[in-house]
């Protein structure tokens, strides 16, 4: 007697969003069924995986981490240039050195940044605000009017200051990225009052936090295949917009990406244990629902290309 594979019918589909412009455009999203069951629906964008980048040098990250960037780290510009060489979909700049407690640098000097790195490189530009919600909202709309005509994705607005950085993305022809509390009710709320300011829900790209491997990795896989079973099975229009992880900063900050081997032997080689919990928290979120992610180690990059090519076949 023959197989027969169940299928599901779904009734929805996520949006797709392009970011960049030129040949080097990315879009993601679109995809019909849940990820990478191309026996069920079309996936017709693959995940995009993006470097990050820090308009600082950073001092909190591991030697690990430095050492793979090498002299990159002391320029943006230069950083940037760097991950593009590396294969990285996408470059995003975090400006933590506009948070209050790191150099607080101006809403000016971060838009000159921003300008200066969407200018040396191809791939599309994602940028972020240092988290502190009151200067992001005074940094992100001067660096939305400084890399106007780029397309580039910018956040991430939070319920605190969604208003002002919506704004700034419409005004400047920006796609925005929406960030919630690992809560689907509330991911798709500050959807919905995106859209009722008159922003496109095409032009929002979901940011339902992540975290990494070990550190509650079960529950945020959990928040993002129910986003997902929202947006495919309920077809509901406020949870179809594509998903970003932002896992590099989760990763690169854990005890086992960090202690020396000398301290745990049993671990193994620190480089190997590091690449390989970015990896992994980087499978796991693709096989969740994520159509990008934000990584920091460029050997892990590749190695999560790697797994996407296998993936789609």
């Amino acid at each position: 007697m023959a197989l027969t594979i169940p299928k599901e019918n779904y009734t929805g589909k996520i949006c797709s969003v392009q970011i960049g412009t030129g040949a080097k455009a990315i879009v993601i999203g679109g995809a019909t069924a849940l990820p990478f069951l191309g026996f069920e629906g079309t996936f017709p964008n693959k995940p995009a995986v993006a470097l990050e980048v820090m308009d600082i040098t950073p001092q909190d990250w591991p030697e690990t981490l430095k050492k793979a960037c090498g002299s990159a780290v002391s320029s943006p510009v230069q950083w940037a240039k760097f991950c593009q060489q590396k294969g990285a979909d996408a470059v995003v700049l975090r400006l933590m050195g506009t948070h209050p407690d790191r150099e607080n640098k101006s809403a000016d000097e971060a838009a000159k940044t921003a300008g200066d790195v969407a200018a040396a490189i191809d791939v599309p530009l994602i940028i972020l605000g240092s988290g502190q919600t009151e200067k992001d909202a005074k940094v992100l709309p001067a660096v939305a009017a400084a890399t106007r005509g780029k397309n580039c994705a910018i956040g991430k607005a939070m319920e605190e200051n969604y208003k002002t950085i919506a704004a700034a993305a419409m005004a400047n022809d920006h796609k925005l990225i929406a960030m919630s509390q690992l809560d689907v009710n509330l991911a798709k709320q500050l959807n919905i009052l995106l859209t009722q300011m008159g922003l496109d829900k095409e032009r929002i790209i979901m940011d339902p936090m992540s975290s990494a491997l070990g550190y509650g990795l079960e529950y945020t896989y959990s928040v993002l295949e129910r986003i997902r079973l929202a947006a495919l099975l309920q077809n509901d229009p406020m949870m179809q917009t594509p998903i970003v992880c932002d896992i590099g900063e989760q990763v690169w900050k854990v005890k086992e990406t960090m202690a020396p081997e000398s301290e745990v032997v049993e671990w193994g080689v620190l480089e190997d244990r590091a690449l390989a919990w970015e990896m992994v928290t980087a499978s796991a979120m693709l096989t969740a629902g994520a159509d990008m992610l934000i990584m920091r180690h460029p050997h892990a990059v590749l190695k999560a290309k790697e797994a996407i090519a296998e993936l789609m076949g």
